[in-house]
């Protein structure tokens, strides 16, 4: 009979994930998850085989969290523009403030490198394109060009956040989208 795992795999890549997020992913070592979690370094290697394969289940998981935070922020807000300026501002809390801003773009790094994680990094931008349609719906119905655009703008306004550092992300992103969704409504008129 098996033995049964004392920490599940979820807190494992979690104890990961933070250690990504401190340090940078070059900090994930069996040794340092270990420390974190206190599980031996040769059952994280039989867990996980390798330092790379445990850094891509890591980093896997986030994927994961961000699908299900993601859903849950689109069934809490309205499917009216302001809900989706509302999710995106949402969904911007979620970034570090400061220097741990810059230090995120380290884990990017890391998914742009990886095939399979730009999969899940495309996937997760048509499933939120598919969330904004419907809530920037036009005369014609659903709009996935502007949900494009929206996505576009929202990385854009993250990434000169990061260099501008007036207020916080979400601040900002509300600041920069509520704009150019102000203009919009306006064209349309």
């Amino acid at each position: 009979m098996a033995r049964r795992r004392s920490i599940a795999d979820a807190d494992l890549l979690d104890a990961a994930l933070a250690l990504m997020a401190a340090e940078g992913p070059e900090a994930v070592t069996f040794a340092a998850v270990s420390a974190a979690t206190g599980l031996a370094p040769a059952t994280l290697v039989q867990r996980f085989g390798s330092k790379p394969a445990l850094v891509k289940a890591a980093l896997a998981r986030a994927w994961d969290l961000l699908d299900a935070r993601t859903e849950e922020i689109a069934d809490e807000t309205e499917a009216t523009p302001d809900g989706a300026l509302a999710l995106l501002v949402a969904l911007s809390g979620d970034y570090a403030e400061g220097d741990a801003y810059a230090d995120q773009l380290m884990i990017l790094r890391e998914d742009l490198r990886d095939p399979d994680l730009r999969i899940r990094g495309r996937q997760w931008r048509e499933r939120l394109c598919a969330i904004l349609a419907p809530r920037l719906a036009g005369r014609r119905g659903p709009d996935e060009d502007a949900a494009r655009e929206l996505t576009a703008l929202w990385q854009g306004a993250v990434l000169w956040w990061g260099f501008e550092r007036d207020g916080t992300p979400g601040s900002y992103v509300q600041t920069m989208l509520g704009s150019w969704l102000r203009r919009r409504s306006l064209e349309e008129n």
